[in-house]
């Protein structure tokens, strides 16, 4: 796809992509600091070789009050340009091209000299900003055409300028963070002099060759955010000072509204980018328009280019997921893609814990120098015992590595945990590692004993095994625990078991949590109804409703629900930084009863006795649902480590929740496995 570029300049450029996909922006953690150039060289030249068309590189600060967090990712030196030229070069060498996102993070910046349009506090850091002086708004709009200069200088094609998620340009555009009086704010005409002087400076920098692309937010999803008539004319205003293309964003990072979680619809915001590309052509303007947020297939993304409602489709964290989805399709090898199921466990919510992003279902991603999985230098064997998450990571590894693996599992299927987890409302998506790993096993030739129990003279002919027989839920020990009112949380999610009207759950860890959900979902709803899932969470039309948000109408719950926990901290506490907040609201709007601080006394006839800051309660329920936590299942590893069934020169090795039974944690089970099989001597 060809881009023009510098449209107001008389004299307009090009740029020419090879195909209509974009790998969206994600800060990983490798920007913030010079000593990782290389490995970010390495993450970017594997997505490029994998066939994206452009990528955007994660968030750089234009000045150092800009910064995301202390001595945070910059561009503001020759220096930083110059080293940044071998990631430049990496991309290119690969037929990519590559945009620096420029991201001012205003009052979102984790550290205390932050700075804002306004000094009102962000809910999301602790730092109140300090408000930008009328000569400091100038000042910080030319030190962004200054940083798009030097990415110039460092070989990038062109910048991608932040102007949503609630940073800096975001927070002078709404009124809800941009209370001046000056010449930047007081109206929303003058709330959008900021961006559009941005990019006028940026232009007259760059000249007409360069790539601006500017990130414009069509929902902010925050009270007193734009209205849809302020962002339709600030949009043509920063065509006209030199936008080349427009990426779409959804969302403030405080919002309430989750925008990228799996419990998302896919492609739940087409409409708005249709909107927006609709507008710029009724205006005569042929800008190309980008879809982002919740796409993580090349069949939706087609179905997005084919409507017509974009022309473009960014995939951020898909490519973390699998760097060569671009090129898998375009070979007709969709059913080998490793799908992002938008967990976020690794990626942002390590972000937002300061460590390095990853990716649950790839744990190679941003670690593609350190975590290799090298060819074999002879054709070894290794058994793998399970195919839960940990066992399908450690056999698909060692057969990419070059080893012969025979993959034993007990029950008639694959998936282990995997298979519960993908009946979970919102977790729909945890059925695509399942069929990326049947198929990737299918590919790679690895021989599958299903409904098959590895014995240790099955074992004894493998040069290495690996034991992934992961957990069985624990029974904890309460009076009539064995009652038939008493179910497995295994049992329900599996459906083994129909509970009654009314349940009570023992147990409110991540387990307890999603149970809550299931019971209490109304099976009525389809996963993909993004109608029905916008009444639940007040999305409106930013047309009718500024920022897009209106009254949320109730859910209709099918079952009443007791969530219990021992401990008296608050239910859901420990769930991910960037999710959690989103499951627990789906409790409250589920009516979902939670208490905390509670002794298990018995279960009768009657239903669940429990005493509650000294007073015994009985809730009158049907069932009862123990989500007490796992145990590891570690008879054929004791069995093979006994003194008399020594697996003959094999080494033995336990992983995932064989080894570790805390959580249920497919993160550190599929990254276990995989650093297992890596160092497995070749």
């Amino acid at each position: 796809m060809t881009l023009t570029t510098g449209r107001t300049t008389g004299t307009p450029g090009s740029i020419t992509l090879r195909n209509r996909s974009v790998m969206g922006s994600m800060h990983t953690g490798l920007e913030d600091g010079f000593w990782n150039i290389q490995k970010l060289a390495a993450y970017f030249a594997e997505r490029a070789a994998g066939g994206v068309g452009l990528i955007v590189t994660g968030g750089y600060a234009p000045d150092k009050r800009g910064w995301l967090k202390p001595f945070g990712s910059e561009m503001t030196t020759r220096l930083q340009a110059a080293r940044h030229v071998q990631v430049t070069d990496a991309v290119h060498e690969h037929g990519g091209a590559i945009a620096l996102q420029l991201v001012h993070a205003g009052r979102y910046g984790y550290h205390p000299f932050n700075v804002g349009a306004s000094s009102r506090k962000s809910p999301i850091t602790p730092f109140r900003p300090r408000a930008l002086s009328t000569r400091g708004v100038d000042a910080t709009a030319t030190h962004f055409a200054q940083a798009a200069r030097l990415a110039q200088r460092a070989g990038y094609d062109g910048v991608e300028i932040m102007g949503s998620e609630g940073y800096l340009i975001n927070q002078f555009l709404a009124a809800r963070t941009n209370d001046r009086t000056d010449r930047w704010g007081g109206s929303a005409a003058k709330r959008m002099r900021f961006p559009i002087e941005v990019v006028r400076r940026t232009r007259e920098l760059v000249g007409p060759d360069f790539l601006v692309d500017y990130r414009i937010s069509l929902l902010d999803l925050v009270e007193d955010g734009q209205t849809w008539e302020e962002t339709e004319e600030l949009a043509l205003a920063l065509v006209e000072a030199g936008v080349d293309v427009f990426n779409t964003g959804i969302g403030w990072h405080e919002a309430r509204v989750p925008t990228i979680i799996t419990q998302v619809p896919r492609a739940a915001w087409r409409d708005s980018t249709a909107r927006l590309r609709a507008s710029l052509r009724a205006a005569g303007l042929d800008v190309p328009v980008c879809a982002s947020n919740r796409i993580n297939t090349p069949e939706v993304a087609e179905e997005i280019l084919a409507a017509g409602d974009a022309d473009l489709v960014s995939m951020a964290r898909p490519f973390l997921a699998d760097p060569d989805l671009v090129r898998k399709a375009a070979e007709e090898r969709a059913d080998e893609i490793n799908t992002c199921i938008a967990c976020n466990q690794a990626c942002l919510d390590h972000i937002f814990a300061n460590q390095r992003s990853s990716c649950l279902v790839n744990p190679r991603a941003c670690r593609e120098t350190t975590l290799v999985l090298a060819p074999t230098r002879r054709r070894r064997s290794v058994a793998v015992v399970g195919a839960g998450p940990a066992g399908l990571a450690a056999a698909t590894s060692a057969a990419e590595r070059g080893f012969a693996v025979t993959l034993f599992e007990r029950d008639p299927h694959l998936g282990g945990q995997f298979r519960l987890a993908m009946q979970i409302p919102g977790k729909e998506e945890f059925a695509e590692t399942l069929r990326y790993y049947a198929r990737r096993l299918e590919v790679l030739g690895v021989e599958v004993r299903l409904g098959t129990i590895a014995t240790p003279d099955d074992l004894a002919a493998f040069d290495e095994v690996v034991v992934a027989t992961g957990v069985a839920p624990r029974v904890p020990l309460i009076e009539g625990i064995d009652h038939p009112k008493t179910v497995s949380y295994a049992d329900v999610l599996a459906r083994r078991v129909e509970c009654g009207r009314r349940v009570a759950v023992i147990g409110a860890g991540g387990i307890g949590v999603d149970v809550a959900h299931f019971l209490t979902h109304d099976p009525a709803e389809a996963a993909d109804d993004v109608e029905t899932w916008k009444d639940h969470w007040g999305v409106g039309d930013p047309a009718l409703d500024r920022g897009g948000l209106r009254e949320p109408k109730p859910r209709s719950v099918a079952r009443e629900v007791y969530l219990l926990q021992r401990k008296t901290t608050p239910i859901g506490v420990g769930l991910g930084k960037t999710s959690g907040w989103a499951h627990r609201a789906v409790l409250k709007q589920s009516g979902v009863v939670q208490v905390s601080g509670v002794t298990y006394d018995r279960v009768d006839d009657e239903g669940l006795w429990v005493t509650v800051d000294g007073e015994q309660r009985l809730y009158a329920v049907d069932h009862v649902v123990v989500c007490a936590g796992q145990e590891s299942v570690r008879e054929v590893y004791d069995g093979l480590r006994a003194p008399a069934h020594l697996v003959g020169g094999a080494t033995v090795h336990l992983v995932g929740g064989a080894d570790v039974a805390a959580e249920l944690d497919a993160k550190r089970a599929i990254e276990q496995a995989t650093r297992t099989v890596a160092g497995l001597a070749g």
